[in-house]
């Protein structure tokens, strides 16, 4: 159950130093813009001082993101925290996890770094090295090779060239580093979008986007293998988040940081349909207990920057059994 006057209201249910300045050498520019990305900037400010201390859903996927250094052998002396859910990311690596000596946390949000720095004062006691620095996930601020670690969890969905920004962490890595991702998936929000859209077919006599596109589980392999990244993996997980009602889950986004950015959007939002938009939500999805519920798909990935010693797929035509002889084997057994 999650902490706090506004967040004691809903539970989670898991279905299955001074600022650097850094100059980037490898920075991108996207030709498409669907993203206004100082309009996230603003929206993580203002998160910055709506988001709780513990918010259930953020920790959740900062934790489950970051067990995967549990299942390496190796440690990562030195990382790079993107922004999303950097305090729940720093809070975890507190406790020990990839024996990380040296973090980055870079957030484009003066204010969200900000706060991050404040409870790195009060919270820090393993004498893990911190430092702060303002920018921008599509135009990294990092040299090339100097990290060995790269984590984004619940950021790089609002970036224009994800691509592009996945191949600058990329670049970042060390040989051998790994890169940790956790983004929103297609699935996000499914409720809502489904009620925006009959509103405002009923009110307004057509459509405009009012949730922002997400990537599909079926693009994530892709973008690993695009972006350069040895030994992909991809995994997914749905969480469903109760609210009293379908207004309070729109406060939360506000608290995350998750209101939508899009370039091309209409700004403003008819009242007629924003009510209405709530009155479908509660009449369509409500429970028997009176909650709502609102799914929020998460799309894990992992990727590794190539190095001599990773394991190399055989070359093809190299094997000494055929899947016909495994067929008539297992036709014979049964």
């Amino acid at each position: 159950m999650m902490r706090g006057a506004f967040f004691s209201k809903f539970s989670l249910f898991r279905k299955t130093k001074p600022f650097p300045n850094f100059s980037s050498p490898f920075s991108t520019t996207s030709k498409l813009n669907i993203f206004d990305r100082q309009l996230k900037r603003k929206q993580r400010d203002r998160a910055a001082w709506l988001m709780p201390q513990n918010d259930p859903l953020l920790n959740t996927v900062a934790d489950n993101l970051l067990d995967r250094l549990q299942d390496c052998k190796k440690t990562f002396p030195s990382a790079l925290c993107l922004g999303g859910s950097l305090q729940a990311i720093t809070n975890s690596l507190h406790s020990g996890r990839g024996a990380i000596e040296k973090l980055i946390v870079m957030d484009p949000s003066n204010d969200m770094v900000q706060r991050c720095k404040n409870a790195d004062r009060v919270s820090n006691e393993d004498n893990m090295e911190m430092m702060f620095v303002v920018g921008d996930e599509e135009f990294l601020p990092i040299k090339e090779s100097s990290v060995d670690l790269v984590i984004s969890c619940l950021g790089l969905h609002w970036t224009n060239d994800l691509p592009g920004a996945m191949i600058q962490s990329m670049l970042a890595l060390k040989p051998d580093g790994l890169f940790l991702a956790a983004i929103f998936g297609g699935e996000t929000l499914k409720e809502l979008r489904i009620a925006c859209t009959i509103a405002q077919m009923e009110r307004e006599g057509g459509i405009s986007p009012r949730v922002s596109p997400l990537a599909q589980v079926r693009d994530a392999g892709n973008l690993l293998t695009r972006a350069g990244f040895t030994l992909p993996s991809v995994d997914v997980d749905e969480y469903t988040v109760k609210y009293e009602s379908a207004l309070e889950l729109i406060e939360h986004l506000r608290a995350m940081g998750e209101t939508n950015a899009l370039s091309e959007m209409n700004v403003i939002l008819k009242r007629d349909t924003a009510l209405a938009t709530a009155a479908i939500y509660d009449s369509m999805f409500a429970a028997e207990d009176g909650t709502v519920p609102a799914t929020f798909q998460v799309i894990y990935m992992t990727g590794w920057k190539e190095h001599h010693s990773q394991q190399k797929p055989k070359r093809r035509g190299s094997a000494t059994v055929s899947f016909k002889d495994i067929q008539t084997q297992f036709a014979n057994q049964s």
